[in-house]
């Protein structure tokens, strides 16, 4: 860590152990690591960069360019609720754009960007896979299919009204 960051809170390296038994030493599994980093704390913390660089044998520069090259690999927190929105071109014809925008109105935040309460997460992504839902969000890996204003608010609103009573 740098000096600049004396209150960035430490990961528990420990969780990676496994990982780096597998794969360590070898330069060529950075990637895979770093994946299976991403899935034990959510995104890449950096000093989970820095042990990761160290463990497979790269630079943490190394380390860092890969992470933000490929849009599979968060540097900060996501929120509770993934929300992935399909700009994929199904989506797009059937209005992905003004879904995608509702969502950040009603939320008050942009694409990569969470919620100030860390309950929502907005990602646009390429493609889901559901074109016959068109346009479609997933949130937390659950489709929403043939989606108008109206109602994707109405799906973000039943989360935050579960999510009030679970409080």
């Amino acid at each position: 860590m740098c000096s600049c960051e004396p209150h960035a809170p430490k990961s528990d390296l420990s969780l990676l152990d496994e990982a780096v038994a597998r794969y360590g030493g070898d330069p060529t599994n950075l990637i895979t690591v770093l994946q299976e980093a991403q899935e034990i704390y959510g995104y890449l913390p950096k000093d989970v960069l820095y042990y990761v660089a160290e463990k497979v044998g790269v630079t943490p520069a190394d380390a860092m360019g890969v992470a933000t090259f490929y849009a599979q690999f968060r540097l900060e927190p996501i929120g509770k609720y993934l929300i992935m929105s399909c700009q994929g071109t199904a989506c797009h014809v059937n209005g992905s754009e003004r879904i995608s925008s509702v969502i950040s109105e009603y939320l008050g935040i942009q694409n990569g960007q969470t919620t100030e309460d860390g309950l929502f997460t907005l990602e646009e992504v390429a493609c889901l896979g559901c074109c016959s839902l068109a346009p479609v969000i997933m949130i937390n890996g659950e489709a929403y299919g043939n989606l108008t204003p109206d109602s994707v608010t109405a799906v973000l609103k039943g989360i935050q009204k579960k999510e009030a009573a679970c409080a």
